[in-house]
């Protein structure tokens, strides 16, 4: 279906810490607008979903979110 690999495209090195913006980082992640939000939606949607040809793709995006949810 896909994968990852974990590899950046540029190496990164943090100077200073900065807990503000860990926040927010992590309240992207595993808030209501979050990662793992989105990935329920999906596949909560797949089960009430009255088409079949649809309920495939909704759970194809939910675990693609979840996917990226893992590997950050």
């Amino acid at each position: 279906m896909w994968t990852y690999t974990k590899k950046l495209q540029y190496p990164v090195r943090i100077k200073t810490t900065n807990p503000a913006m860990a926040k927010i980082i992590m309240t992207q992640l595993g808030g209501p607008d979050g990662e793992t939000g989105a990935s329920m939606r999906y596949l909560h949607q797949r089960y009430s979903c009255p088409y079949d040809e649809i309920t495939g793709v909704l759970t194809d995006v939910g675990t693609e979110e979840l996917g990226q949810l893992c590997y950050q």
